[in-house]
């Protein structure tokens, strides 16, 4: 078992703890460390001898927080700067803010795809990687198949906008479901919807199973299906939230006369999202474990006959 999942089993065993931890290892400034940092940084979480115990050396606990924030636990690789954890929130965040807009068709189309592009391409760098098929590219297929749901996803998000151009409904109401009610259940859903996709040979050719010891038992597809409907909650939660909550702040702002100019209006739902986007990333990725644990009648037969084992661990992925 990688360093990185030991960790994770012995310090993130409560949603507190790894809330902690994610507030931590989403520091932006850890995308400045260069590769040999992060290659010592490896080298130092050898010292831990006591994979069950929390650490308690500081030294050894800031070399874990770059390796989880760099380092993918199951290919040993350095994970590209773009695509690591902590700089999700600045790349996101402007992406998030443009699509909030509801202009017009077109640019929410265009502000959607390039969301949905990034975001897909972070589940791809993050997701597990002990998914094997003989038949074809694993990789090829997910890329393939993501851009499907991206440009899927941002057709759905631009719909309601489309339906209200074409049938000219202007009254308040419709304004209201539009552009206020719709588009943060479309972005949770379409943004789900696109890491399963994205990461669907998971649970089509199965995940390495490992029992307490790092051991690999098997392969299942169970704990892929599992692995990927926790990580596709988690980002329903975090967009359909980080667009519900400004929304309707912004509309209770707007109601009370709070803010008297469209610019100062704009300037609320702009510090909104902000702050909600920043508060629900680590609590999403808090939601479950990144070590995940499956019991072992929930898995196959062939799994089953193999171990003893009461619960098995596999690499959840964001």
């Amino acid at each position: 078992m990688d360093a990185n999942l030991r960790f994770w089993r012995a310090e993130g065993q409560s949603f507190f703890q790894r809330f902690l931890l994610w507030a931590d290892a989403l520091d932006p400034l850890l995308l400045l460390k260069s590769s040999n940092e992060i290659r010592n940084a490896r080298l130092l979480q050898s010292s831990w001898k006591t994979p069950n115990e929390p650490v308690q050396n500081d030294q050894t606990k800031q070399a874990f927080l770059l390796s989880l924030s760099s380092v993918h636990p199951d290919t040993n690789n350095i994970i590209p700067v773009m695509f690591r954890p902590p700089a999700f929130l600045p790349i996101c965040l402007p992406l998030v803010i443009a699509s909030s807009l509801q202009l017009q068709a077109k640019q929410t189309f265009f502000c959607q795809f390039v969301f949905h592009t990034y975001t897909a391409g972070f589940t791809l760098f993050n997701g597990n990687g002990t998914t094997k098929a003989e038949e074809y590219s694993v990789q090829e297929k997910q890329v393939f198949c993501g851009l499907g749901a991206v440009s899927y996803a941002a057709c759905i998000g631009a719909l309601p906008l489309v339906f209200m151009n074409r049938y000219t409904l202007q009254s308040p109401l419709a304004q209201l479901i539009v552009k206020q009610l719709l588009p943060a259940p479309l972005l949770g859903l379409m943004s789900a919807f696109t890491t399963a996709v994205v990461r669907s040979p998971e649970f089509e050719n199965g995940i390495e199973v490992m029992d307490k010891n790092g051991n690999v038992v098997g392969v299942s597809q169970k704990a892929g299906e599992k692995a990927v409907k926790e990580t596709a909650l988690s980002r329903a939660v975090l967009f359909g939230t980080t667009f519900f909550l400004p929304s309707v702040l912004t509309y209770f702002v707007q109601s009370t006369k709070w803010a008297r100019t469209p610019r100062a209006l704009a300037s609320v739902r702009m510090l909104m999202i902000t702050s909600v986007l920043a508060g629900m990333l680590p609590v999403s990725l808090s939601m479950f474990s990144q070590c995940g644990e499956i019991k072992r009648a929930d898995l196959e037969e062939e799994i089953l006959s193999s171990t003893e084992e009461t619960e098995l661990f596999y690499n959840r992925g964001i």
